[in-house]
Parts: structure tokens; sequence; C-alpha cells
């Protein structure tokens, strides 16, 4: 990774991960080339995400909860907007003159099912290390509330899942640092990707495609028929 930004303008979007371990190539088009196209899925996740995180505070017995707060780490050069992030308090009545003890519990909201991939555990400790370093307190797990389902999946921090999600952070800054587009490369998933039209994995997945394509760009048979 390279070094960091005093002034803090080199931060990416926490939710930059989540979307370069779906595709890397998606990746590139939405934060090189500020491509952003919408469809059904993207209208729902933004749906749900403008309830989720709408800023408030609540308080009950044990805990606060911060909704859409703000969190940013320099040293991984990422930032963004938690769902939910609940502060628990110890257990125990607290005693004058002793600091109260909070831990730092981040929740994501996601539209669908669990996934077989850990993207979206890899965001959710993203933002875990982010709390650790604004707060300077470990942030041991979180959870992942799948809308689908109503219900939330809890997410331990595991010394493996913090390695990953480091490894994930330097493969995007290194992606973002290189200023490149990968090549198509054609997925299952990207049947449901709000980019499929601007990607055109069909063809460019295909150097032989591409290449037919390229010879006959100006070919008089494949011109428009003048009127």
């Amino acid at each position: 990774m390279t070094s960091v930004d005093p002034e803090g303008d080199d931060l990416v979007p926490l939710s930059a991960l989540n979307t370069l371990l779906c595709c890397d190539r998606r990746a590139a088009l939405r934060h090189l080339e500020s491509l952003y196209v919408h469809n059904e899925h993207t209208r729902r996740g933004d749906s749900l995400h403008k309830r989720a995180d709408r800023p408030g505070f609540e308080k009950r017995k044990g805990t606060r909860t911060e909704r859409g707060l703000w969190i940013a780490s320099r040293r991984l050069r990422l930032y963004g907007r938690a769902d939910l992030v609940e502060f628990r308090r110890e257990p125990g009545r607290k005693r004058p003159g002793v600091p109260l003890v909070e831990t730092a519990y981040p929740v994501e909201y996601k539209r669908g099912r669990i996934r077989k991939w850990n993207n979206d555990d890899v965001q959710l400790c993203a933002q875990a290390l982010c709390l650790e370093e604004m707060l300077g307190r470990p942030v041991p797990e979180g959870a992942v509330f799948h809308a689908q389902s109503q219900r939330r999946r809890d997410v331990p921090f595991t010394p493996e899942l913090r390695a990953e999600t480091e490894r994930a952070v330097a493969r995007l800054h290194d992606l973002l640092d290189s200023g490149r587009v990968p090549p198509a490369v054609k997925k299952p998933r990207c049947r449901g990707c709000s980019l499929v039209g601007h990607c055109l994995p069909d063809i460019f997945s295909h150097n032989r495609r591409v290449e037919a394509l390229a010879r006959n760009l100006f070919s008089p048979g494949l011109s428009d028929i003048r009127p």
C-alpha cells in the first residue's frame, strides 16, 4: 500500500471493498470511470439503506445505538457511513470516578439472503478496523442484518477474517492506484449486475470476438444503411 495522504484526500469508500470482492472490473468502472447505473437490485438496496442508515440516536438499558455514523481509517485509507453501531456497556454498576467502558458492535444491512461469498463479512470487518482506530478499543464482533429473512447473522472478527480484509484493502488500493480497468470475465453473477450493458462481458471476455469486431468496425456491411 502507498503512504497515507495526511490531508485524507485519498480515502476510498468502504463499499468499494464489497464491490471489489464481487468483481474487480466493476470496482474499477465504478471508482475509476465514475460509472454507476441503477437497476432493480441497486434501487432496492438504496431503499433499504435510506431507512437503515438514517442518522439517529437511541438509548436503552446497557446499549446506545448510533445510526448513519461516519467512520474512517487513515491507516487503511477508507471512509464510510456505518448503517448502525451499537455501543454496549460492560455489565456491572457504574462506579463514581470510573470511566464508562463501551464496546462497539457494527451492524451492516443487506437486502438479500446470506451469500456464499464473504464480501459482506469483509466490508463489516473493515468497519470494525475503522472503529478500532478511532476509539482505541478492540471490536471483537459485529453482525449482518439480512432484510429478506429479517435476521441478524453474527460475524466474529477472527484473525483470519482480519487478514483477509487487510489483503482486500491492499488489493483495492493497488487497483485504483494503477488507474487501469481490468478485462472482462464472464461470471454467473454478471446477469444481475447493473453495469452489464457497459461492461459487455459476453463480448469483451472473448479476445477473438473482440478482435473480429475491431477488424469489422468500419466495414460497409456493418455501417448504417443510408435512407
